[in-house]
């Protein structure tokens, strides 16, 4: 079993106090509590901006990186005028730029749009034969327990072929539809991985990118991107449901002007 060294503040005298009373240890209360806080987590999915707003171009920062691993380990996102593809798997931040590099971001930087959860599978299969990723997704499908709820999806494997892209960075405001025409493409053979994926309902078109949206990043973390297209032999595939939503919207910037008015469901299935 890993091993977690806390280092508790003097000023949690509180928490001594508790455990002299309760004749027990300070390292079980405060195992305790932290099996308490991360079980409260196991279902929640936290959010920054809205899919509405990226469309739209805004596109500006409305929340740093170190506020957002304290909501989760596993998720999704952008950068900063749609500078890269943001990955975030065991509690990093790997942006994926236009020209292919792969930057581990641990500087504390602000978030446009992001959706991470803490990710713990309450469910894991394999899949066999995968050939394009309709068939991925077709595959999937029939472990998720319901149409109206969130999943979180972690698929590991070697991929025979893997086709993904990373949008450029590009002027502040520019419609994603816009910023899209500027994507590189990347082609790899044989590469082994992880795909980040979260799935989300229809009506949540709205506030997230409905269906599934995976992105890429290697073992050696060197490479990655959205993913358009892939194929694989054998995959395990971690899942886990996810129904509190916690969306977190920016009090400031181009988000407060933006019209956001026009419903963006089209524009995302063509981007995406």
């Amino acid at each position: 079993m890993p091993t977690l060294t806390v280092v508790i503040p003097s000023s949690l005298d509180a928490a001594r106090d508790t455990a002299g009373h309760r004749g027990t240890s300070l390292d079980t209360i405060v195992s305790a509590a932290l099996g308490e806080y991360l079980n409260s987590q196991r279902h929640r999915m936290y959010q920054i901006s809205t899919s509405a707003a990226l469309v739209e171009g805004a596109d500006t920062g409305a929340v740093c990186s170190r506020t957002l691993l304290e909501h989760g380990d596993f998720g999704l996102g952008t950068f900063e005028n749609l500078d890269g593809e943001m990955i975030i798997v065991e509690g990093a931040i790997y942006q994926v730029r236009s020209d292919g590099s792969v930057k581990h971001r641990e500087d504390d930087f602000q978030i446009p749009f992001a959706v991470v959860t803490r990710f713990q599978e309450e469910a894991s299969f394999d899949l066999r034969a995968i050939r394009c990723m309709k068939g991925l997704e077709l595959a999937c499908d029939p472990y998720r327990e319901s149409d109206n709820l969130f999943y979180a999806l972690r698929i590991d494997g070697i991929f025979e072929t893997m086709h993904a892209r990373a949008v450029s960075g590009v002027a502040s405001g520019t419609r994603l539809v816009n910023a899209a025409k500027e994507q590189k493409e990347f082609h790899f053979n044989n590469i082994e991985g992880t795909l980040v994926c979260l799935w989300s309902p229809s009506y949540s078109s709205a506030f997230n990118v409905p269906g599934y949206h995976f992105h890429f990043i290697s073992k050696d973390h060197a490479q990655g991107g959205h993913v358009l297209d892939c194929s694989a032999k054998t995959l395990r595939v971690g899942l886990q449901m996810l129904f509190e939503y916690d969306v977190r919207l920016p009090d400031q910037g181009s988000f407060l002007t933006t019209d956001l008015t026009n419903y963006p469901a089209s524009v995302l299935a063509k981007v995406e």
